[in-house]
């Protein structure tokens, strides 16, 4: 925790306020003082956008179902179905295409 001994008062209307709680919340930030301390200095707060990880987390998981349905029929039969191993192939791609946008992005803020 950072030790701040330094005090500042602002005065501000109750519609200021309101509104100032209102983009506190949109940030995910609980602290009025962390708020505005990382306003005062970054004059921003970086509100993160996870649909695009959420996107990849559904793919992550689909193909793993796949790929525990191709493992059991592979270990029941003894084989695998060259479709099944291209269509591994095709959304471990979509996995990657939705990876590097979610990571263009990062590189865009930083």
């Amino acid at each position: 925790m950072v030790n701040r001994t330094k005090r500042i008062d602002l005065r501000v209307t109750a519609k200021e306020l309101n509104l100032i709680h209102k983009r506190m919340e949109e940030a995910g930030v609980s602290s009025l003082t962390s708020y505005m301390v990382k306003m005062a200095v970054n004059g921003y707060v970086i509100v993160p956008d996870f649909s695009d990880l959420k996107e990849i987390l559904r793919l992550l998981r689909i193909s793993g179902n796949n790929l525990n349905q191709y493992a059991k029929m592979a270990n029941t039969t003894g084989s695998i179905f060259k479709s099944d191993i291209d269509e591994l192939k095709k959304s471990q791609k979509e996995i990657l295409i939705e990876m590097r946008k979610v990571l263009d992005k990062l590189t865009a803020i930083l």
